[in-house]
């Protein structure tokens, strides 16, 4: 079984899927920390996430080790990652990855949970259940401040606001895979509600699949 969670930053889609992912024994794939690989690689190699072809270089090299990197969840990284995703052919180099994920889940588990930008409408078109969560951009930038200061560094909510909407412009407005729900995705709006009701309602959804 193959479930898509898809979504803007800070809907709270990375802790629906690993939380379905633990419930059901399913494999987890964070597609979005593929994009971050490639862009924190981008910034340690001094060269910027707009430079196409250091883009197309860390995707094809993909270093799987820096997914256990802390600076993975740096702001700067993500802001690189939202760059170097909107570079197609960087997405044609990280699509092989995420379909070999889905089509053979590691670990011999019966199915898998990806969440990302393009999971249901590119990666896994297929998928069993497809998800699409979201919540307004305050509420997002909210979220984000509170995971900052618990990091112990200085957050500006005013300037994390303006961080959200400006990567939702990038990642609603590039030409390919633009952020956007499958047609038959399924839509959770999180603004409201916390993570246990998010997470029972979905477990219901699955379980209708099942």
């Amino acid at each position: 079984m193959i479930i898509a969670i898809d979504g803007p930053a800070a809907a709270g889609k990375g802790t629906l899927a690993r939380r379905l992912a633990d419930h059901f024994g399913f494999a987890y794939l964070d597609t979005g920390s593929l994009y971050r690989a490639v862009g924190l690689a981008v910034l340690r190699a001094n060269k910027s996430p707009d430079d196409i072809e250091a883009a197309n270089q860390a995707a094809a090299k993909l270093d799987t080790s820096l997914f256990g990197d802390p600076a993975l969840r740096a702001e700067v990284t993500g802001n690189a990652a939202s760059k170097v995703a909107a570079i197609p052919s960087v997405r044609t180099n990280l699509l092989e990855f995420q379909r070999n994920f889905s089509d053979r889940p590691p670990g011999g588990k019966k199915g898998a949970v990806l969440d990302g930008r393009d999971v249901g409408t590119v990666v896994c078109p297929g998928a069993d259940l497809k998800l699409f969560v979201t919540a307004s951009p305050e509420v997002r930038a909210e979220r984000r401040q509170l995971e900052i200061l618990g990091r112990g560094e200085a957050a500006e909510f005013e300037e994390i606001l303006a961080d959200v909407r400006a990567r939702d412009e990038r990642d609603m407005n590039r030409k390919d895979a633009p952020l956007k729900p499958a047609e038959d995705a399924l839509l959770l709006d999180t603004s409201e509600l916390d993570i246990d009701a998010v997470f029972l309602r979905a477990v219901a959804l699955v379980e209708e699949r099942l």
